[in-house]
């Protein structure tokens, strides 16, 4: 069995050969360099030409403006079955499920059975769980929504993607004012989090959060130095543990 580095590199290898090609595959390309991402990330990014294109597409997203998630897991088909197959204590796992021994792509997953909808039925959300249906707004169809991992990623072999924060310090102003040379300190600083199944979501935050690994504010509070600050923050771990960061001034 490849060990957990090799198989990130060979994953990148994999999804580097759909990386390539005319505009109009655009769309498609998305879905390779999410995996090459997600790989990558979880070994440390290894050195590699994949994993430092990964690297760079991971670090634009949260280069303003605007500021997107850097991993986006959704776009990233990792298909097998919601049912674990037990790996071992090891990243293999991460590997098994976007490849098998036998393809040279993603494998997609589907339900083993898919329910019955009846069309003629008014337009609605459909309940898996036998819940009554919603209606909605005339000329709004069923939709699927898709903003998380497509399995099950609640373990803790997936906790590298959890590890990643996105700090967006939309500005931090820091000035004396007036006679009595009062000080006045103003600052909006948001926090982007990964959910259990990757979910991405946005909430406020201060400058009291921010990482220790972050410059820019060391003097906020100390008296009144003038400040003026702009930046996004990203951290992570990979799959050992190890932490990883960056921070795009602006």
């Amino acid at each position: 069995m490849l060990n957990h580095t090799l198989r990130l590199a060979a994953l990148a290898v994999l999804g580097s050969t759909s990386l390539v090609g005319a505009p109009e595959r655009t769309q498609a390309q998305s879905y390779p360099i999410d995996c090459a991402i997600l790989l990558c990330l979880s070994g440390g990014w290894p050195a590699s030409a994949p994993c430092a294109r990964a690297r760079a597409v991971f670090i634009r997203r949260i280069t303003p403006w605007p500021v997107e998630p850097p991993l986006q897991i959704w776009r990233c088909p990792m298909g097998a079955s919601l049912k674990r197959i037990d790996v071992g204590n090891d990243g293999g796992r991460i590997y098994d499920i976007l490849f098998n021994g036998d393809r040279a792509s993603p494998l997609q997953s589907a339900p083993e059975t898919m329910p019955q909808i009846d069309r003629n039925l008014p337009t609605a959300v459909y309940h898996t769980d036998g819940s009554e249906a919603v209606q909605l707004p005339d000329g709004l169809g069923l939709r699927l929504v898709q903003d998380r991992a497509d399995i099950d990623i609640s373990g803790p072999e997936f906790n590298f993607v959890r590890s990643i924060r996105v700090f967006d310090v939309r500005y931090a102003r820091q000035y004396e004012s007036g006679r009595d040379g009062d000080c006045n300190r103003s600052a909006v600083v948001v926090l982007g989090t990964y959910g259990t199944q990757g979910d991405f979501s946005w909430r406020r935050s201060s400058t009291g959060a921010l990482p220790q690994a972050h410059v820019g504010l060391e003097r906020w509070g100390e008296h009144c130095p003038g400040i003026s600050h702009r930046s996004v923050f990203v951290e992570w771990r990979d799959y050992e543990g190890n932490y990883g960061f960056e921070q795009v001034n602006y």
